[in-house]
This record gives C-alpha cells, structure tokens and sequence, in this order.
C-alpha cells in the first residue's frame, strides 16, 4: 500500500511534488501524531492557487477538513464503492478509534485485479501540434531533420507527443507544418497509424500561433495545443474537464518551477552596510508548457498568413476580457524535448 499521508504544516508546492509521485489523486492529511484532518486532491490545489496564493502556502488553506472516511471497525465495501463512485472520489481514508489514518480504499483496491483499471472516458476531441519551427535549440540535428522527427530512443518525439493524446482516446491530428515539411509528410504516409492526421501546410513562417488561422472551419469545439517539443504527462481528461468546468476562452498548462541560486545573497542599505544574508534563496514560477486547450472562437483573433506568436493571442484575449486560466503541474511531469539538456533526460524517461 502506498504512503498517501502528507503532514498539515507541509507547504502547497511539496503537496503537488508528492501527488505526481504517488499518481493516486489525493494525500490523506494527518497531524504530528499521525490524527486523521482531512485530505488534499489535485482540484483543491488547482482551486487555491486560481484564487491568486502563493504555492509555498500552508496546505490548510486548501484541503477538505470534513471529508468522507470510514472506521476500520466499521467497514462496509459495497458502501465505499457506492460513495467513491457516486461522489467521483479517488479514495476514501480509513481510521482507527483513536482517529489515526491506518488505511484507504480506491477503487482499485476494491474491485477484482482483472478488471480494476476504470473506464475511463474517450476523449472525442481534437489536437494540433504545432511543428512548423526550425528547432534551432536542437542543433545540429535538426539541421538535418526537422524537430518533429527527432529520435528519443526507439520512436520519434512527435510520437512520444501523439500517444499521450491516444492514452486518452484522442484520434485526430492537426500538425502546421513549414521547415522541411515534406520530410514530415513522407514519414507519416509510411507510418502504420491508427489515428487520422491532417497537414496545415505553412507557406511562410507563422510564428507559434499564425498557422491556427487555417483552422477556423475545420474546428468546431474546444480542443488541444501542443507544441511538436513538449511531452505532458498528466491526466488529459482533466485538464479537459478543467477546461469545461471553469468555463475558459483559453486554458494554459504551466509547470511550476522552482530556481534556486546556489549563493548566499546580501542584502545592503543605501551606505554599503549588509542588512541581511539569505543563503541559497529560491523562487517559484509558473511556466508556460507550450500546452492549452482552446476555444475555436479565439481563432478569429489571429490575423491571417501573418506571424503571429501565442504569447500575442493570449495578450489579445486578455484585452477583450476572455476567460484564461492556468492549470498547473509539477515540474517532473514536463519534458521540453527542445532544448539538449532535457533531451538528453527524456532518453531515460521515455
């Protein structure tokens, strides 16, 4: 059984840290002593940080203090399977009469092995990836070939990118093409495929954002961005959800990032004189992924065959008061294949 139990003082920025290591959806919190106080989902801290906190905030301001859980002395399965499925819980935390956490039960653990991976719901929608770029960062490979035809180890970046998507059911891809495009062209009409894709031929180079504008009749519903470097690795149907529930223009996934300078860093008055020394301070940031899920509406925003880049279109929807969330990660759950650091990394994740 794994270890889901994450202390009350710990911070938001550690919570998200441990709910990418343990994939469960959810820590039980618990106190020094080990006392049962509630429990922290993915959602609540989505929740907290859209409210504008700080992600180095104390996880009380964000997990469930009343949530439901059973006494060990008083177990009924068929009741928890009832509840975890009606109420969509990834879990239901078990205490002991002293009220200390001594189990839990997710679906998983309740149903027979043979059929214990939920169905899971197939995501009807469409994705774009953008691989039109040079890959300059990707010298001198991508000299050669274009950045979407990268080797990672047995199978093309591109491909590592679409078999995220078809994790999650999606079939149909756009890829906005220009550099080398016809080499891109000619691997996938030789490729044995069980999605449908659909080339958006760049005759110029359109920045990040100008292909889209060719997609405009073709996309009726909200759908997936990718950029061809960035590998996601996250539950897509709730992003989607995300997308959906909080009823957003534009949704960006953001990994949140942590920098520290490895130096103690002096503070001085206006005479020389240190005030203070803080050594190897940090800062957190939330960066752009290179992900989104967007509604087809904000394709009328970008000007045709004109370059236009994303970070352009989403200060334009800012403007004219569109709805843009973010949808943070942590940072282990991007690979920006772009750059040869994280290239050389992804050959040992992927």
């Amino acid at each position: 059984m794994k270890n889901l139990k994450i202390k009350e003082n710990q911070s938001i920025y550690n919570a998200m840290k441990m709910l990418q290591k343990t994939a469960e959806g959810c820590l039980i919190v618990v106190d020094a002593k080990n006392t049962f106080k509630g429990t922290l989902t993915d959602g609540d801290i989505r929740r907290y940080i859209l409210k504008g906190n700080n992600i180095n905030g104390n996880i009380k301001l964000a997990f469930k203090k009343q949530p439901t859980f059973f006494n060990i002395n008083n177990l009924n399965f068929s009741k928890i399977a009832k509840i975890l499925n009606k109420n969509n819980l990834p879990l239901i935390p078990i205490v002991n009469d002293q009220n200390k956490v001594v189990d839990y039960y997710n679906r998983k653990r309740l149903i027979n092995k043979k059929v214990e991976q939920r169905a899971r719901k197939r995501l009807n929608v469409d994705v774009v990836i953008m691989a039109g770029g040079k890959g300059t960062r990707l010298k001198p490979f991508s000299q050669i070939l274009p950045k979407p035809l990268i080797p990672i180890n047995e199978k093309t970046l591109i491909e590592h990118i679409i078999d995220k998507f078809r994790e999650s059911g999606m079939s149909k891809f756009y890829f906005t093409i220009n550099y080398k495009s016809k080499i891109i062209k000619s691997f996938f009409s030789e490729l044995d495929k069980d999605y449908k894709v659909t080339f958006v031929q760049e005759q110029k180079e359109l920045g990040t954002a100008g292909g889209l504008s060719k997609l405009i009749k073709q996309i009726k519903k909200p759908f997936f961005i990718s950029n061809c470097d960035t590998i996601i690795n996250e539950d897509y149907q709730k992003i989607y959800d995300f997308h959906k529930k909080e009823k957003n223009h534009l949704t960006l996934v953001a990994a949140m990032k942590r920098y520290v300078i490895p130096f103690g860093i002096c503070e001085v008055d206006n005479i020389g004189q240190i005030k203070l020394i803080k050594e190897k301070p940090s800062n957190d940031y939330l960066i752009n992924t290179g992900m989104y899920v967007l509604n087809p509406e904000l394709l009328k925003l970008i000007p045709k065959n004109k370059k236009f880049d994303f970070t352009e279109l989403i200060n334009l929807a800012v403007k004219m008061n569109k709805k843009i969330s973010v949808y943070p990660i942590v940072e282990d759950a991007w690979i920006d294949v772009g750059q040869w650091p994280e290239y050389k990394k992804s050959l040992s994740l992927l």
